[in-house]
């Protein structure tokens, strides 16, 4: 499909007299249906905002038939635009990301998902990913009732507790409080030789989600961290790998919200131990 592109500045409680959130927001367009509907999917950044590599990640997802939303999170300090990828820009946006109280990063989430679900062309079926810092947003997401599903890349300072200001955010307490218990359905997705998110730190997360009943898939590849970044990446962007996870991805979204599924209705029986 093809896709369209504006924005939407959003003001929010926190910063109330600050500068507003910029959130992109990129649509599919089918030509002669102008009243179409489709679920929507919140994507989150990394520590560079919307950068082009998320953009286009992004616009993928949108071609695919959903509405998607991409805030920019820094806007308590900067404009909506970029970071560089480079030494100045990592230092800029690794400041940022604990200057940025934990509560802010949340109602950021929350004002995205609220505008996807007023947008006429917004079925109001939601979702949610991000990579890096946007993985453990996005993991932060499902927390929202109406967050269906969210598929995290590389999520970084879930298992140190480390995000936001004062560098101790409450993401594991809350799994472990059952607040993702019977919710929907979420993705962890990690490199192997990802050195943000050590084995131990994920092991610590799956661990976590297992006792606490959550219904996750966790995929351990062979790859570094931000090995989805097309571009400035330090050369580990693997674009078949990309590839292979977007489809994963996909399939998840199409699943849990590219169709009505009604309520659900846990009927969940002994699994039979068969050959």
């Amino acid at each position: 499909m093809l896709v369209t592109k504006t924005f939407h500045d959003i003001q929010t409680q926190l910063d109330s007299g600050g500068r507003a959130l910029r959130i992109f927001v990129i649509s599919p367009s089918i030509s002669k249906y102008p009243q179409a509907k489709f679920p929507g999917v919140v994507v989150f950044s990394e520590i560079y905002q919307v950068t082009g590599p998320v953009e286009r990640f992004a616009s993928q997802i949108a071609s695919q038939g959903f509405v998607v939303a991409c805030p920019s999170i820094y806007h308590e300090f900067e404009g909506p635009e970029a970071i560089p990828y480079d030494v100045e820009g990592t230092d800029r946006g690794n400041k940022y990301k604990i200057e940025k109280t934990v509560a802010a990063f949340d109602e950021d989430a929350k004002l995205s998902i609220d505008l996807l679900s007023t947008l006429p062309n917004c079925n109001g079926r939601i979702g949610a990913t991000g990579m890096c810092l946007g993985g453990h947003l996005a993991f932060r997401a499902a927390f929202d009732q109406r967050v269906l599903a969210s598929v995290c890349f590389f999520a970084t300072d879930v298992h140190s507790a480390t995000l936001g200001k004062g560098k101790s955010d409450d993401t594991l307490i809350r799994v472990r409080n059952g607040d993702l218990t019977g919710k929907g359905e979420l993705v962890m997705i990690f490199g192997k030789q990802d050195t943000h998110v050590p084995r131990t730190g994920r092991d610590l997360i799956r661990t976590t989600l297992d006792d606490a009943n959550v219904t996750v898939s966790f995929l351990e590849v062979q790859a570094q961290h931000a090995f989805i970044r097309d571009e400035s990446s330090k050369g580990r962007w693997d674009a078949a790998l990309t590839r292979s996870l977007f489809s994963f991805m996909m399939e998840v979204f199409d699943r849990t919200i590219g169709v009505d599924l009604g309520p659900l209705v846990d009927d969940t029986k002994p699994l039979e131990h068969v050959c």
